[in-house]
């Protein structure tokens, strides 16, 4: 009725452990399989070998002293312990010397063993979440998966309620970035994640993470939001897609898209899609077509003109308003709005002709 372990040592962390032990105690280290072969040691000439105590010890589950070199088939003077995990056998460990001066070692080596197959647990739960939630997220916003029992598995296990709409919030570093500062980075997007309760996220690379967010979520912590987008400004772009149902997911990721495109040096905090003005118009069109646009309204403009209308519209085409403000007199203005008139053949104080030209200086930013 014995158990063997579910969980296998393999010899990456059996090494791991030998060498772990050997740091500490300075002897050389078996670890000893359950039919008593040696699979990891300090002594390189050792692995692979037979040990008939160690193989002693696997069976009976007792530790075993050995006082004297040869007296068993390659097995050397030491201690020789097995190694119990939830109550399931491991391995043995076996520590050469005068068992009088190496046994305070053993239970020593038996807690490091602990410790690091904990961590090699931990790491592994940790890798199989990750993998379900990338998983869930290309099932969702790139439609790769038509497993829809296991994707749902995977929603439910992540806390997503399939019944409730949700927003993709979509966070790219700065391409520029040094490694380190992106490390850095990496930890803080993880504890933004925490503290806005996200559960489902994953990264693509080099430098996007992708999250599936409630509404409520960023109605409740709309003020931890701003701050940790303005705290990153120089360094991420964060921008927040349409709501949709789940299995609609992929449109709010477009949305969101879409917003990331508009993210200027001059814009503050995060872009949510729902803000999106011009920008939509704007979204449709190609290189191409932005090239024959600009080339139709502002080709024969320059700089200087450009910013007067500029700041005629944001004086709602205002005469006095956008005079005071370029500090010229209104007939001077008058005059440029006549010169920009010919030259470009918009007339900016024409209601269609206007909008051609406001349009332009928006495509243009």
């Amino acid at each position: 009725n014995r158990r063997y372990p579910m969980f296998k040592i393999d010899r990456t962390l059996a090494a791991q452990v030998v060498n772990t032990v050997k740091d500490v105690c300075g002897r050389d280290v078996n670890f000893i399989n359950q039919y008593g072969i040696i699979f990891a040691s300090t002594d390189p000439e050792r692995v692979g070998t037979f040990h008939e105590i160690g193989h002693q010890a696997a069976l009976t589950g007792e530790t075993i002293e050995v006082r004297a070199d040869d007296n068993f088939h390659g097995t050397r003077m030491g201690i020789n312990l097995p190694v119990y995990y939830n109550q399931t056998f491991m391995a043995v460990i076996g520590i050469t010397g005068q068992p009088d001066e190496v046994r305070k070692y053993a239970h020593l080596a038996e807690r490091i063993t602990h410790l690091l197959i904990r961590e090699r647990e931990l790491n592994t739960i940790s890798r199989n979440q990750a993998d379900k939630r990338h998983f869930a997220m290309e099932a969702l916003i790139h439609h790769t998966s038509a497993n829809m029992d296991y994707l749902n598995a995977c929603l439910k296990e992540c806390g997503i309620n399939i019944t409730q709409k949700y927003r993709i919030l979509l966070i790219r570093a700065a391409a520029e970035s040094p490694s380190d500062n992106l490390s850095l980075l990496e930890q803080k997007i993880h504890q933004f994640f925490e503290m806005l309760s996200i559960k489902l996220y994953t990264f693509y690379y080099p430098n996007e993470y992708t999250a599936v967010v409630l509404p409520s979520q960023l109605e409740h912590n709309a003020y931890i939001l701003e701050r940790f987008a303005k705290d990153h400004q120089t360094s991420l772009k964060m921008t927040i897609g349409k709501m949709t149902s789940v299995y609609q997911l992929c449109d709010s990721y477009q949305t969101a898209v879409t917003a990331m495109k508009h993210f200027t040096a001059q814009t503050e905090g995060y872009i949510f899609f729902d803000d999106l003005g011009l920008e939509l118009i704007f979204s449709g069109l190609n290189p191409l077509e932005k090239a024959e646009f600009l080339t139709k309204t502002l080709s024969t403009l320059d700089e200087n003109e450009r910013h007067l209308l500029t700041a005629y519209f944001e004086n709602d085409m205002s005469l006095s308003g956008t005079s005071r403000q370029l500090f010229i007199h209104k007939n001077t203005l008058q005059y440029k709005l006549n010169h920009i008139f010919r030259k470009s053949g918009l007339n900016p104080r024409a209601f269609k002709d206007a909008v051609m030209l406001y349009l332009g200086l928006n495509l243009a930013k």
